[in-house]
This record gives structure tokens, C-alpha cells and sequence, in this order.
């Protein structure tokens, strides 16, 4: 299977994860996980990891650390910017006067 295939095929499977994940509530069915990092904007799964919004369907930026989608177990880490863990964006500390 040549490269372009597989990232077809990836992108694919993240496509209908995203779909299915629209109906999730809590988290992830049995025999998939979340995978931070990946999600277009407005395909999200649940809420954000950062506590910015509680429903599915919320997300306001592609590629945010801190929403999540449904994957079967074991694809999130081949897929590039792709975490099992949520990716808190750090905040730059103000500078005192």
C-alpha cells in the first residue's frame, strides 16, 4: 500500500469516526479512544478538555489540542498532530509592571 493510499484511507476513517462521534455523549464506544489534535472544526466529540464548551459539534478551530473525536483504538498515534492525551495550549505569563 503506497503512502497516499494509507493517508486516503486515514483521513477517511477520521472522516467517519467524526460522524459517529456527532452522536457520542461522554466519550468514546467500547474498542475506540479519543485522539486530541485532529478534529476539523464543528466535528468535535463531546466537550473540550479545556472546559471551554460541553456539547459535540462545538469546536471552533481545526487541529485543537483541547477537542477530541472518536477513533478505533490504536489509530490516533498514526495520525499526524494525533494524541491520546489532550494537548493544553499554554498561556504566555504577563509581564509585571
Amino acid at each position: 500500500m503506497n503512502k497516499k493510499t494509507l493517508n486516503t484511507l486515514l483521513v477517511g476513517a477520521v472522516a467517519a469516526a467524526a460522524l459517529g462521534a456527532s452522536t457520542a455523549h461522554a466519550g468514546p464506544a467500547e474498542g475506540h479512544e479519543k485522539c486530541y489534535g485532529v478534529v476539523k472544526a464543528g466535528m468535535n466529540g463531546c466537550g473540550s478538555a479545556d472546559g471551554a464548551h460541553g456539547c459535540a459539534g462545538m469546536a471552533t478551530e481545526d487541529a485543537s489540542g483541547v477537542e477530541w473525536v472518536s477513533v478505533p483504538e490504536g489509530l490516533c498515534e498514526k495520525l499526524a498532530g494525533g494524541s491520546t492525551e489532550p494537548m493544553m495550549e499554554e498561556k504566555p505569563m504577563e509581564e509585571e509592571h
